[in-house]
């Protein structure tokens, strides 16, 4: 169940987060500013922005499982599909458009996979233990994150404290499939000093990914995130941040041979310094994100990925309505496949304009330049308009081109061509209006489009070297269009019962035939209910029709309608007890063709916050 509309704190890829909620969590609290989003390189709240961002928070995701993609799924205009169970390989699509057009950040660092046939992120090993907060900005935002964000952009935010003093939060859960999981996260919080850390671990025995054995495919991985950050003056704030990850995964190699295994291990840290001088904020950082996959059946057996990023930031408002933000970041990326070693560059330069002509109007403007060690450079622009009808109607909109470069394999691999080739390029376009009746209920419709153009696809070609007889890396003839529409909503049907739901029309086409995995129709919906002051009952219902899969000419899946069932009971005012039945009808259903998605499972918590 996912709070479709709410405030959040959004951590932007080159600002570590310096504002945090005022919680009520049964201590003193540090009073801080209001909450903001940074939808773009200066901040704006969530109320005015043009931007369409969807958030899920700590309850919901946790109510959704283990993997975040259940999570994120919920959201509108965001589907997923995965080749089995938790930890196997998934995708997250925005509005029709896969992992390689999705920009992934965690607290700031750029997760995504540089070692991968095209840079993306495998949502499957991604685990909610640490998580509190997944935010989804829609749309082309290239002009924000550069390569790979013409569908949008994932932030993703990792536990932090919110009183004065010590404070933390630990989780305990067992379910189906021997699935066990425990979070425990500690913090320190205080007018200059900010600590957290969570540590997590997951196991499960899993099922069988493909639906041509029964044999178990499980999953192991062990976690830890860090953010610390210190006020050194009124004016100087540095800190650091990083995460790393352990796991294994067991899959299905083929129809025939179920002993596949690979283990991943994903490592970030990130440093960053903020100076406030003469009315203008400066923010240096440092990032290196680096990914080790190894699979010893694998065609290829070992994947190295490392990204190093340099980023400057300044912001400062011009005049009473207008904010202006200019910067510059150098990002160099590597791979390594069996020793096999890849590398490229890039520089960009950015600047943001915002300005509030009417209390009723926030308009931004963003431009970014690429400049890349092997290829042209790469302009990308954003705009986006928000206005205010009355009190409780906000009309937004926004219009943004972008890139997709091509990854490190298309380029240099084994099947790279003999002609370079050109990066992806994207136009999007969305308009929406959001209405609130009251605080009773809100509804929030938009509209979406976008294109691609000069699309890497792998074939025969003139431009293949001679041992290439199978084909290489080419730009191919065609586009892909997505379009279509989202609805979302909520309603206090009393005081202590609330209903939620999202519905999204979603037609998507490459070069006139439609994209595989995305369902046309895809709908929500979440009921709860307070029972009593300690007492909450739930039912979330998802169903997901007229979506194609399959190689050559292909043909529907099954739609399907799956129904959870959850309860959570507060045992003290810091501590509650949980429980949840997914797929309570026990439905068969898949996303991918051949690849089993979870029957009916049970699962059973523990969480406390301190």
């Amino acid at each position: 169940m996912v709070r479709l509309t709410t405030k959040l704190l959004l951590c932007s890829t080159l600002v570590a987060p310096s504002v945090l909620a005022a919680q009520d969590l049964g201590g003193p609290v540090v009073e801080l500013e209001d909450i903001v989003v940074f939808g773009g390189l200066l901040p704006t709240s969530l109320e005015t922005t043009g931007a369409i961002i969807d958030v899920a928070e700590r309850d919901a995701i946790v109510r959704e499982g283990l993997g975040a993609t259940q999570a994120l799924a919920s959201l509108p205009g965001v589907s997923a599909s995965a080749n089995g169970g938790l930890g196997s390989v998934s995708s997250v699509r925005i509005r029709g458009l896969g992992v390689p057009y999705v920009g992934v950040r965690l607290d700031g660092i750029d997760i995504a996979d540089p070692s991968s046939v095209q840079t993306a992120f495998n949502f499957g090993p991604l685990t909610t233990g640490a998580l509190d907060r997944i935010a989804v900005i829609k749309g082309t935002q290239s002009a924000i994150y550069g390569s790979d964000a013409i569908a949008g952009a994932v932030e993703l935010q990792s536990w932090r404290p919110a009183k004065s003093g010590v404070s933390g939060r630990a989780k305990a859960e067992l379910g189906s499939n021997e699935t066990r999981a425990a979070t425990l996260s500690l913090g320190y919080l205080d007018d200059r000093a900010e600590l957290a850390l969570s540590l997590g671990r997951v196991t499960s025995e899993g099922f069988s990914a493909r639906d041509t054995d029964d044999e178990n495919d499980g999953f192991t991985q062990s976690n830890v995130t860090l953010y610390a950050a210190y006020q050194v003056s009124d004016a100087i704030r540095v800190g650091a941040n990083g995460f790393w990850s352990d796991g294994t995964t067991e899959f299905d190699r083929s129809t025939t041979d179920p002993t596949g295994e690979s283990d991943e291990t994903r490592r970030g840290v990130r440093v960053f310094g903020e100076v406030e001088t003469g009315g203008w904020s400066h923010d240096l950082s440092f990032s290196r994100y680096e990914i080790d996959r190894f699979d010893a059946g694998g065609f290829t057996r070992e994947f190295l990925g490392a990204r190093d990023t340099v980023a400057y930031l300044a912001r400062g408002d011009v005049s009473s309505s207008v904010s202006f933000a200019f910067g510059a970041d150098w990002t160099e990326e590597r791979a390594e496949l069996d020793g096999d070693d890849y590398d490229a560059s890039n520089s960009a330069a950015f600047a943001e304009m915002k300005a509030t002509p009417i209390d009723a109007m926030e308009l931004s403007l963003t431009l970014r330049y690429d400049e890349y060690s092997d290829f042209d450079g790469q302009l990308s622009g954003r705009a986006a308009l928000s206005y205010r009808i009355n009190d409780a109607t906000i009309l937004r909109t926004s219009l943004g081109t972008g890139y997709r470069a091509p990854s490190l394999y298309e380029r240099f691999g084994p099947y790279a061509g003999s002609v370079a080739l050109d990066p992806e390029e994207s136009l999007s376009f969305d308009l929406g209006i959001e209405h609130s009746y009251g605080d009773r209920a809100t509804v929030k419709a938009t509209a979406f489009w976008s294109e691609i153009e000069d699309l890497i696809g792998f074939g025969a070609s003139p431009d293949c070297l001679p041992s290439q007889s199978f084909g290489c890396y080419i730009q191919t003839d065609g586009t892909t269009t997505t379009r279509g529409f989202e609805l979302s909503g909520s309603y206090a049907i009393t005081d202590h019962v609330r209903l939620a739901g999202a519905y999204t029309l979603t037609d998507a086409e490459n070069d006139g035939e439609r994209v595989v995995r995305v369902p046309r129709h895809d709908l929500s919906l979440a009921l709860e209910a307070d029972v009593t002051d300690r007492l909450q009952l739930g039912v979330n219902m998802t169903r997901a029709a007229d979506s194609l899969d399959g190689a050559g000419t292909p043909t529907r899946l099954d739609d399907f309608t799956v129904w959870d069932v959850s309860a959570r009971y507060d045992i003290t005012e810091t501590a509650s007890v949980y429980g949840v039945i997914d797929n309570v009808a026990d439905a068969s259903y898949q996303t991918v063709r051949g690849f089993n998605a979870p029957e009916r499972t049970i699962r059973f918590g523990v969480e406390t916050s301190f």
